[in-house]
């Protein structure tokens, strides 16, 4: 699919890896509407963009109500989306048993999954149910959703059970979700990056992102969030990836720690 003068919708585009894939289709000439709960990030970002090409909207992925608002605004604006950009999620680190031995609280495990698992699947179910209602273009497709999990629900590290979790799901559903929708001429992507030089990450001192790098077989440095995007545009370029999971990580496995 082209990229060029279609609608984007892209959650997390306040900043980070969500911002760099804005960009990102913006300058391919899409018209892109800016989701993130983080109202003023998002509003920075689409003023740098430009007008008319980039809307920001408040969206609590894990609200329906909000999505929708959110979803009927950048459609008034922009016209109907056949892109839609999972990006996103929150981290935590917090090990099962605490160094006292007592468990972890629940609910920050809660809040977690809440927001990466199920906020994922809230945008893509309300976002594609839009998009099946488009004419499908010449060759059958009506859109596409790229989600975004991580390495760590492959190799996670002490203290990411949460984290893990929440991008292992939207690994598992990628495949599932992509035979459901393809009756409707939507494809279904998910990417896992792996460490990336993204705006918490930076606020990490200097040798501990150093260390970072070089634990990166190659190349020796952390990801750029421009080569996040431009893979996510690539996707949407590309007809024939569906259903995949593509890792993002310059042959990183993560160590326990």
């Amino acid at each position: 699919m082209k990229i060029h003068g279609q609608a984007a919708l892209v959650s997390g585009a306040g900043s980070g890896l969500g911002e760099a894939v804005a960009r990102c289709l913006a300058a391919q000439g899409a018209r892109v509407a800016l989701l993130d709960v983080n109202e003023e990030g998002a509003q920075r970002v689409a003023r740098e963009i430009g007008p008319g090409r980039a809307l920001a909207l408040r969206c609590d992925i894990t609200d329906a109500a909000s999505v929708e608002a959110a979803l009927d605004a950048a459609a008034e604006a922009h016209g109907p989306a056949r892109m839609l950009m999972n990006v996103a999620g929150i981290g935590t680190a917090k090990r099962i048993l605490q160094r006292d031995g007592q468990p972890a609280p629940q609910d920050a495990f809660e809040r977690v999954v809440r927001v990466n698992l199920l906020g994922t699947y809230n945008v893509a179910r309300l976002a594609a149910a839009r998009i099946a209602r488009l004419e499908p273009l010449d060759d059958g497709e009506r859109g596409v959703i790229v989600n975004t999990a991580s390495v760590a629900a492959f190799d996670g590290q002490v203290g990411q059970e949460a984290y893990a979790a929440s991008k292992g799901g939207i690994v598992s559903m990628t495949l599932p979700m992509a035979r459901d929708l393809a009756q409707w001429g939507i494809r279904v992507c998910t990417i896992a990056p792996g460490l990336f030089a993204t705006p918490l990450l930076k606020e990490l001192p200097q040798e501990v992102q150093d260390s970072l790098a070089g634990s990166i077989p190659f190349p020796r440095r952390l990801g750029r969030p421009e080569e996040f995007a431009e893979l996510a545009a690539h996707i949407v370029l590309n007809g024939h990836l569906n259903g995949e999971v593509i890792r993002l990580d310059g042959a990183l496995r993560m160590a326990p720690r």
